[in-house]
């Protein structure tokens, strides 16, 4: 199953850098003490480094609901969040900076921003101009933490991911270029050994202001990654790991070891929230281990994904909400040669993709996770079968290496959940995945009895 689509281009077979990529999500610098920690884990070896950063924790939130107020004309509501967020940052600076001339350059920098969300208020709002205010927070939160840096005297260089993270005129991530200008950039700065860069943030195929969607700052570290060939990839957050279930519903839970590429990117695909599931694909491509590690518990081991799987059997349970089932039955037609091409044209056609999709005598029943072309995919599909629709439903994936050859697997599975109405299973079409499909409203019981059942926890 591919996980994202942009074409990759090979690059050179020249050994791997000996710099490493370190990302650090919202959490990780949404407090002044919590990019001291930063400063901290970025100094702490010899290895040259180039640091990943996403907007301060609630930033990119924030500036979507400014859009949306720009986006209905609501320039009072727009202001007064504008003014809201304002204040945040001020009181960022007081705290992350004690010297009063770089609290004047942060404040400088910080009213430079704003006053480009005030000018928006007079523009009439576009995509290009919404993709320009999402783009002010990994701005500023670079910016920020460049001062910090400053203040604490740790040689460093800014570098702007716009002047390197490149899209293609398919609006995927144009490896080869974003290769090229980023070692050009680095070339300019032989001797230093550590640079900051945004995430999530980049230039289109027209150079405008462009992003890498929501989790775009796991993306824009593993493609870092690749186009330099890192010695590895970390993807810091605030857990110790990719664990075996969701903490959040499930009590006991433990961070997995170790991963191959390809069950991280199961797990990530099919919901685990630590990782973006486009993150995988570039550093899987030039074989650089990616680690899951935790800003607030540095010593702990986290998770290494690296090509070997390290064991076999079920290792984890991801959730994936906001599932629509749609099952297609036509008696008359589904043996009909061409029947099963009918049916996919119409989600190509509808650029909506399915998930899980099982066959019997007289029905297909698929997956999809967007309901945004759902009555034009009905009304097509209704022309040639009869259609039935069940909403609020949730895929729960077992993953593991080779689990489908594991004795036992299914047995324990399907005793652990023996009260949980299934709706659908698909089992087979990877060596690395079970996927259920059960009604939302059994999804915390689902992943606690497979948590008992499975893992014996």
């Amino acid at each position: 199953m591919p996980y994202c689509t942009f074409a990759y281009l090979p690059l050179s077979l020249e050994k791997k850098n000996v710099m490493k990529i370190m990302k650090f999500g919202g959490t990780s610098v949404g407090k002044p003490e919590r990019m001291h920690q930063v400063s901290q884990l970025i100094t702490r070896d010899k290895e040259s480094a180039l640091v990943v950063l996403s907007a301060l924790s609630g930033t990119t939130n924030s500036l979507v609901e400014i859009s949306k107020s720009l986006g209905v004309a609501n320039k009072k509501e727009a202001s007064d969040k504008i003014e809201v967020l304002e204040k945040q940052y001020h009181a960022f600076i007081l705290e992350l900076l004690t010297g009063d001339e770089l609290r004047v350059k942060a404040n400088e920098m910080i009213n430079e921003h704003f006053d480009f969300l005030r000018i928006t208020q007079k523009i009439s709002l576009s995509d290009a101009l919404n993709k320009d205010i999402l783009a002010q927070g990994e701005l500023m939160s670079t910016k920020l933490f460049s001062l910090y840096l400053e203040q604490e005297n740790i040689d460093h260089v800014l570098l702007p991911a716009l002047d390197f993270m490149q899209l293609d005129n398919n609006d995927e991530p144009d490896l080869a270029a974003i290769s090229e200008k980023l070692k050009s950039v680095l070339a300019n700065h032989s001797t230093k050994k550590l640079f900051i860069t945004q995430g999530y943030i980049c230039r289109n195929a027209k150079g405008e202001v462009d992003n890498l969607k929501r989790g775009g700052s796991d993306y824009t570290a593993s493609l870092i990654a690749a186009a330099v060939k890192a010695s590895v990839c970390e993807i810091w957050t605030d857990i110790d790991g990719m664990h075996n279930n969701d903490p959040r519903v499930v009590d006991k839970t433990v961070a997995i070891e170790q991963l191959s590429f390809d069950e991280a990117a199961e797990l990530a695909y099919f919901g685990a929230k630590i990782l973006h599931p486009t993150c995988i694909w570039p550093a899987q491509q030039e074989n650089i281990p990616v680690r899951l590690l935790n800003t607030m518990q540095p010593s702990a081991a986290g998770t290494v994904i690296k090509k070997e799987a390290g064991s076999e059997g079920a290792k984890a349970v991801a959730a994936k909400d906001n599932i629509i089932a749609i099952k297609i039955k036509s008696s008359r037609m589904l043996l009909a040669y061409g029947f099963l091409r009918k049916i996919f044209e119409v989600f190509e056609k509808y650029k909506t993709s399915i998930d899980m999709i099982t066959t019997s005598e007289v029905a297909v029943s698929v997956t999809i996770d967007n309901d945004v072309h759902l009555e034009e995919i009905i009304a097509e599909l209704s022309l040639i079968a009869t259609i039935e629709i069940e909403k609020e439903q949730t895929i729960v994936s077992i993953v593991g290496n080779e689990i489908a050859k594991t004795e036992s697997v299914l047995k324990k599975l399907f005793d652990a959940i023996n009260e949980v109405p299934v709706t659908m299973v698909s089992y087979g079409g990877s060596h690395h995945n079970i996927s259920l499909l059960v009604p939302s409203s059994y999804k915390i019981k689902t992943l606690q009895l497979i948590n008992k059942g499975l893992f014996n926890l």
